[in-house]
């Protein structure tokens, strides 16, 4: 599927611009990049929850699931906040399963803690099937215990659905163990992108290089 180049300027100032790129459904893209390089603010223009710069559709995904860095619990329980998205108990309980969620299923949602709001919410977003689906930091409140049942789930659901996967990440070491691709973001630029393990093996810019020297790759 094809994403078109778009642009995006906060108060007269270029924050992204993006040159396009195509996915390959069945893969999961890994999406790097330092604090204020672009990578949110190009999940939600993908997602349509923020305009780009020329108000048009920049992705021909017919179907496009989201989980933004904020997720929402409504004031129910889990289980029900999980069955918004469909009312397909039996794949319910199998989420909240392979997710560790089932002693929660009755608990309310607004109580949960950050890591179990993120686990309830992607399980939520896993209800359904879709062409395209943007993670943006799905783990970064869970433990490591949790973060691995969460990326055993998202490879999982990758090659059930078929999907293209965007999964916005700030652990290299999650790029490396589950993306088949990853692209480098920098001051709003898509600077590199390839295969997970050439690129944060052997970079190519010298851009590239240093962030992942900086964080330890």
């Amino acid at each position: 599927m094809k994403i078109l180049p778009f642009t995006k300027h906060y108060s007269g100032r270029l924050v992204l611009d993006f040159p396009g790129i195509e996915l390959e459904r069945g893969k999961i893209y890994a999406v790097i990049g330092a604090n204020g390089s672009g990578k949110s603010t190009f999940a939600k223009i993908l997602s349509g929850s923020v305009p780009a710069d020329k108000k048009a559709r920049h992705c021909d995904a017919l179907s496009i699931g989201y989980m933004p860095q904020k997720n929402y619990a409504f004031r129910m329980s889990t289980k029900k906040n999980i069955l918004l998205a469909s009312k397909d108990e039996d794949r319910a309980n199998k989420l909240m399963a392979a997710l560790g969620l089932e002693h929660l299923a009755q608990k309310p949602a607004h109580r949960l803690s950050g890591g179990e709001t993120a686990r309830m919410a992607l399980a939520r977003l896993m209800m359904k099937s879709y062409e395209l689906v943007i993670l943006d930091e799905p783990t970064a409140a869970m433990d490591m215990e949790t973060t691995s049942l969460s990326e055993e789930l998202i490879v999982n659901y990758v090659r059930e659905s078929g999907c293209a996967l965007l999964l916005i990440t700030h652990s290299l070491q999650q790029a490396k163990r589950i993306a088949d691709e990853t692209l480098y973001f920098h001051k709003g630029s898509l600077m590199e992108h390839g295969s997970s393990e050439k690129l944060l093996s052997s970079p190519q810019k010298p851009e590239t290089k240093q962030f992942l020297e900086f964080y330890g790759i």
